[in-house]
């Protein structure tokens, strides 16, 4: 079910997608990564696929360093910064896991990677080269680098998955994570269908603002189902959000007011991944199977194009 605001992607991956970025200066060009080992380059408004590149496995995250360079890592473990307008990659380093999340942190002009082998590691995206490796007392999971000023600002979010400091308490089924636009907060996902609204000021009055919710959750035949929350992004314009669950919904909440703002009509099957456009115009919502009732038939993989308006992302 497409309306006329909305449409999905042609030539899409043949594999689970892990994950769907914008580009920085336009919301003409998204990035799409997938467990079919490629990353693509789709120009939106064309409903084209501009190119692909190979990883030598499943391709885990994906993420813009600018408008014409994407980098991008996965089960093979070696992160990779590509060149779109030569055609052209470069294995800038590698992990010894799997790299499960890539940012770029544009206050410090790094790129951020975290990893199974427990570490987060910092990119000089000029040279490239290392800048520098923190470990961390788990598995990395996903997370959002663009948290604040400052790699360590950058690595708060980081950490909060990997220690389940959020509002979530005795949750640790953490999922993925999300920095707000002005840099004062984030937002924290579990698989027990809740988020946390969380703030980095440490002060009493600021931290009294923090709260957790109950979303993504359906009553079928009296019995409350209770599904993941896989996916979180951020209207950079006004500052809300949407999240993408297991149920194949996406909502749009006002973290001010603490309530949502609309549901969109259910998937064909999970949201996998979430991404606003720069200008916050555009929702990119990829759906992909995510083995929640193990091995089973399901619907195909497929990333779809939303055009978002005021009356759904604006706080009222």
């Amino acid at each position: 079910m497409t309306g006329a605001n909305e449409f999905k992607l042609t030539q899409g991956p043949e594999d689970s997608v892990s994950a769907v970025k914008f580009s920085p200066s336009s919301a003409q060009f998204l990035l799409v990564s997938s467990w079919d080992c490629t990353v693509r380059l789709f120009d939106v408004s064309a409903n084209s696929m501009r190119m692909k590149y190979q990883h030598l496995a499943p391709v885990l995250d994906c993420a813009f360093y600018d408008p014409t360079h994407a980098w991008s890592g996965g089960l093979d473990s070696q992160l990779k910064t590509h060149d779109l307008n030569t055609d052209q990659d470069t294995i800038v380093g590698t992990h010894d896991a799997p790299i499960r999340c890539v940012e770029y942190c544009p206050e410090v002009n790094v790129m951020v990677t975290g990893s199974w082998d427990m570490s987060v590691r910092l990119w000089d995206p000029r040279t490239p080269c290392n800048a520098g490796t923190f470990t961390q007392p788990e598995k990395v999971s996903r997370r959002e680098g663009r948290s604040g000023s400052g790699a360590g600002a950058a690595l708060i979010c980081l950490h909060a998955v990997c220690g389940c400091v959020s509002g979530l308490h005795a949750v640790c089924g953490c999922v993925s994570v999300r920095a707000f636009p002005n840099k004062q907060g984030y937002v924290l996902s579990s698989i027990e269908g809740r988020v946390a609204v969380e703030y980095l000021d440490p002060s009493l009055e600021v931290q009294k603002k923090k709260y957790a919710f109950k979303c993504h959750r359906l009553k079928e035949n009296g019995i409350e189902q209770v599904f993941p929350v896989n996916a979180i992004s951020f209207h950079s314009v006004h500052n809300t959000f949407a999240t993408g669950g297991s149920d194949g919904f996406v909502n749009i909440w006002d973290p001010f007011n603490k309530k949502r703002l609309c549901q969109f009509h259910r998937y064909p099957t999970s949201v996998a991944s979430l991404a606003f456009s720069t200008d916050g115009s555009l929702l990119a919502i990829a759906c992909s199977y995510m083995q929640e009732q193990g091995d089973v038939s399901h619907p195909a993989d497929a990333v779809f194009i939303r055009q978002v308006t005021d009356a759904e992302t604006k706080p009222k």
